[in-house]
């Protein structure tokens, strides 16, 4: 064994090749038996088990790869601890022209740490960037946005996050009706169209200890007495499990729809259509000539 160790000493590109290796092998078993452990246990939620996957993953890369570099730096600096301890000065320099990099890596713990985001959250971002997180690291989060296209965005840059998937989410729809319906009727026939919603989304609204309905689908109320000067504004409310929100926002949406229409209730786009309308055929019988 110690003439293997001086073998290595004397060929130190060899060394350092072999350690980049061993350090590549440490990450792929680290990573693979995570990865097994948690194929195997279930006492942790999925996406949970995801984001601690996806932050040992970044963790052990980035320790590996300080590692191999100190290691290679011993090789030829002779007594390599004392070159730490008087390295003090360029650590200091390289600090602030690496401040960047500082501060990515310190959002991203506190990220991680504060449990703001889990691996396939949908989330915006700064209120710009919106998508599925697909992976976060110590340095950068990726998002799929809808489109598809993967977004990487540093840990510094991010201000704010509005996160779709704690666990529980609340459907909010308004309607905008004509001013000519009766509101009691409107909200008589909102109220059917709520039932239909808890029947159609039984599976999707979100249930407490005891497997009841914490919030079903209801009227919440008149909103808006005239909203944008179109129309008088309802508005539905039901809350729902965080993995069926857009499932269940779109259902609902079909639903409203639809009773509105078998009812015959019309909407605020139809009354501005109608005054536009009646308001061109005033005008063209203005520019009429009387016989």
């Amino acid at each position: 064994m110690m003439a293997w160790f001086d073998w290595l000493d004397e060929y130190k590109l060899t060394s350092i090749f072999f350690a980049a290796v061993i350090a590549w092998l440490g990450v792929f078993v680290i990573n693979r038996v995570i990865h097994k452990f948690f194929q195997q246990t279930h006492f942790i939620e999925e996406r949970k088990e995801e984001t601690i996957a996806s932050m040992v993953r970044s963790f052990t890369r980035y320790f590996a790869t300080i590692g191999v570099i100190f290691y290679a730096l011993s090789q030829y600096v002779d007594n390599f601890g004392r070159f730490l301890a008087g390295a003090g000065v360029v650590g200091v320099i390289v600090g602030i022209g690496a401040q960047s990099l500082i501060k990515d890596l310190l959002s991203g713990t506190f990220l991680i740490y504060e449990k703001q985001l889990h691996k396939g959250d949908f989330i915006t971002v700064n209120n710009t960037f919106s998508g599925n997180v697909e992976e976060i690291g110590l340095r950068f989060i990726k998002i799929r946005e809808w489109s598809g296209k993967l977004l990487t965005i540093s840990n510094g840059e991010i201000k704010q996050i509005h996160n779709y998937n704690i666990e529980q989410m609340r459907v909010i729809e308004n309607v905008v009706i004509s001013y000519r319906e009766n509101p009691e009727e409107v909200l008589s026939i909102l109220e059917l169209a709520c039932e239909k919603i808890n029947e159609v989304n039984q599976d999707c609204l979100k249930m407490d200890g005891e497997n009841c309905i914490v919030e079903p689908f209801s009227v919440f109320g008149i909103t808006a007495i005239n909203a944008n000067y179109h129309g008088i504004e309802y508005t539905i409310t039901g809350l729902v499990d965080d993995a069926f929100y857009w499932e269940a926002g779109i259902k609902a949406r079909r639903i409203i729809a639809q009773t509105l229409f078998d009812h015959d209730i019309m909407l605020a786009e139809d009354t501005l259509f109608i005054k536009q309308a009646a308001n061109r055929l005033a005008r063209e019988k203005a520019n009429v000539p009387s016989d």
